[in-house]
């Protein structure tokens, strides 16, 4: 069968936006319904792409029900997910959800599980996993090019857009733990996070229906969060997320006895280098040698037009995307929940492993 999938866009705001553009400029799929509680800005979005009225809807639950749907691309806040991808696959359709899938491990479990049942596609648009700079990049670290791995460490700050459904945590880390799992191929096993509050004291990470995300959790979401990752070898990641940083940055690094391998991506003409050095003994001391700098060729390509590709190819061949599934989706969110605890608790460790059946 070579018809189009027919598609609904949930959400019209930055990353929405992209989505639609994407799925109009692809041949695999037919957008038939936008939706998006905010009618100035759907109206806007009607217009940006010549969507008919018909096509509109100020209720992602109205457009659900558009005859001829099969696929759903969610690209609204994290605490309306839940509601929105259950029904959905409820409703038997294929479901591409913007990240983080939920906000709540036994929810995100339990709508992996539905998408089972269902035998429909639950796709998480983990967007860096797609990334041609991410691919290079594994491929180098398997090449052991920077001998023993030593630890990472990630910086993700901007100044705005600041959250009001979640913190700085929910909103930046999922990017670089993903990253840095799909690079070291494993899981952390343990995590640690404090969090500093200047702007919003009085607000609670909530679900779509205004109750806390984490019961008696103290209020303030968190501007400026340092978090520490530790995977089953003791390899160690530190992540700084912030969104009230002037000094953008989006910078990524994982350290070797041999070099380090850096992944910046505000730096368009070198946004991957590959730093050798390491250190060796004279005189009873430490002296750097071996420098050098390497900028690694990349592919050039859109990683979200990547993900519609993958989405497409999962819907077809009805088989769940290897590196980014509502499972992959899950274990994420598990980590962040573990964050999120740590910091409820003045950055105590907490342990992190199959939470698929915790409630």
């Amino acid at each position: 069968m070579n018809d189009p999938i027919k598609i609904a866009v949930l959400g019209t705001g930055r990353w929405g936006v992209h989505l639609i553009r994407n799925f109009q400029n692809h041949s695999g799929f037919e957008l038939i319904a936008v939706a998006d509680s905010n009618s100035e800005q759907l109206k806007a979005v009607g217009e940006r792409f010549t969507l008919n009225p018909e096509q509109m809807f100020e209720h992602g639950l109205a457009a659900l029900e558009v005859p001829g749907l099969q696929a759903v691309a969610i690209a609204t806040p994290a605490g309306t997910h839940y509601h929105l991808i259950s029904a959905a696959l409820q409703r038997g359709y294929h479901v591409l959800a913007e990240k983080p899938l939920t906000i709540n491990p036994a929810k995100s479990w339990e709508l992996w599980e539905l998408a089972q049942q269902q035998n429909r596609q639950l796709f998480v648009d983990h967007t860096y996993l797609f990334h041609p700079v991410v691919n290079r990049g594994k491929q180098v670290l398997a090449q052991g090019v920077l001998g023993q791995l030593r630890y990472g460490y990630a910086t993700r700050t901007h100044l705005e857009p600041v959250r009001q459904d979640v913190d700085a945590l929910w909103d930046l880390a999922i990017h670089d733990i993903a990253i840095f799992n799909t690079w070291l191929g494993q899981k952390p096993v343990a995590v640690q996070a404090t969090g500093t509050v200047w702007l919003q004291g009085d607000r609670l990470l909530q679900t779509e229906d205004n109750s806390p995300a984490f019961p008696g959790s103290k209020p303030g979401l968190s501007d400026l969060v340092l978090a520490t990752l530790t995977y089953p070898d003791n390899f160690q990641v530190f992540l700084h997320l912030c969104w009230l940083n002037p000094d953008k940055q989006r910078r990524l690094a994982v350290v070797g006895s041999q070099g380090t391998l850096i992944f910046d991506e505000l730096s368009s003409e070198s946004p991957l280098t590959l730093q050798r050095g390491y250190l060796e003994p004279v005189n009873g001391g430490w002296k750097g040698a071996g420098q050098s700098r390497e900028v690694l060729q990349v592919e050039p390509g859109e990683p979200l037009k990547q993900v519609c590709d993958r989405f497409f190819e999962c819907v077809k061949a009805n088989q769940p995307c290897p590196i980014s599934s509502g499972k992959i989706g899950a274990e994420l969110v598990d980590i962040l929940w573990g964050l999120s605890q740590s910091i409820q608790t003045g950055g105590l460790p907490h342990p992190v492993g199959d939470n698929s059946s915790e409630s």
